[in-house]
């Protein structure tokens, strides 16, 4: 299956893993002792929790007992089909940046969660037919256990305003996409464009979202664009030109100079290797 993974987690005492920069989700379920790094804080995390991570929080994770026993989820966004499921990692408290990422559980609560896991592992390996859409659907339902179970005073805590800014602009960001209508391009393309939309100097959002993601703003922005445009590439009929006007290119050719710029490859080129 493309763009999901489940697994079980390989316990390795060696120094810590950092993780991050890549564009897929992630749910661990740990039983055990582990030492979590993200948003340059360092927890020590024992019993059974849930961890979450998205692409844009750089972690580092290393077990201090042998007698861990672990689960992992990955997915891209890309999996998440529909607008339903994409809302619910958009605007979960799990997955902002500025929200604690970990979520303890206990007694009936981590069963419950070790045999989702465990359905999506025994799931992944069949050839159910519809076997995604029941990974979409576990993956959901455990979205929704652990927002359930989040504890209150995580809610109310105060994100400090580098990750408040940071958060608004990725949501400001994601908001405009899928892009599904030639006539309504994009109309927030770069920094400034942002800063804005939301009230605030360019070069604050810069020194903000660097801090926050450890990636510049316009570093974000591009990879998003180019991840549209691929997407419309390999699964819509639109031609190239309204592509291109479609992500906020006045002409086609600024378009084919900056998709060959980002992947190595003009779109034309690109589309036809994916037939």
């Amino acid at each position: 299956m493309k763009g999901v993974k489940i697994y079980e987690v390989p316990v390795n005492l060696q120094p810590s893993h950092s993780h991050g920069g890549r564009d897929y989700y992630k749910i661990v379920l740990v039983t055990g002792k582990v030492l979590l790094g993200y948003s340059g804080r360092t927890v020590t995390c024992k019993d059974t929790f849930l961890f979450f991570a998205n692409p844009h929080l750089p972690h580092s994770v290393e077990h201090l007992s042998r007698k861990n026993k672990a689960f992992a989820c990955l997915f891209t966004e890309t999996f998440i089909a529909g607008r339903e499921r994409k809302g619910l990692l958009q605007h979960s408290p799990l997955f902002r940046i500025g929200a604690s990422p970990v979520i303890p559980v206990s007694g009936a609560q981590a069963a419950f969660l070790v045999s989702l896991f465990q359905q999506m592992l025994d799931t992944s390996g069949s050839d159910y037919p519809h076997r995604e859409d029941m990974l979409r659907n576990c993956i959901a339902l455990i979205i929704h256990e652990a927002m359930r179970l989040q504890p209150a005073e995580d809610n109310r805590k105060e994100k400090d305003a580098a990750a408040r800014i940071t958060y608004l602009f990725l949501e400001l960001l994601e908001q405009q996409f899928p892009v599904d209508n030639t006539g309504d391009p994009l109309r927030l393309r770069n920094p400034h464009d942002f800063a804005n939309a939301l009230s605030v100097h360019v070069n604050y959002l810069n020194r903000s979202v660097k801090k926050v993601t450890g990636k510049p703003t316009s570093a974000h922005i591009a990879e998003r664009i180019a991840a549209e445009a691929v997407s419309l590439l390999q699964h819509s009929d639109w031609n190239i030109a309204d592509i291109a006007y479609s992500l906020g290119f006045e002409y086609p050719t600024y378009f084919n100079n900056y998709f060959k710029r980002v992947t190595g490859k003009t779109p034309t080129s690109f589309r036809k290797e994916k037939v």
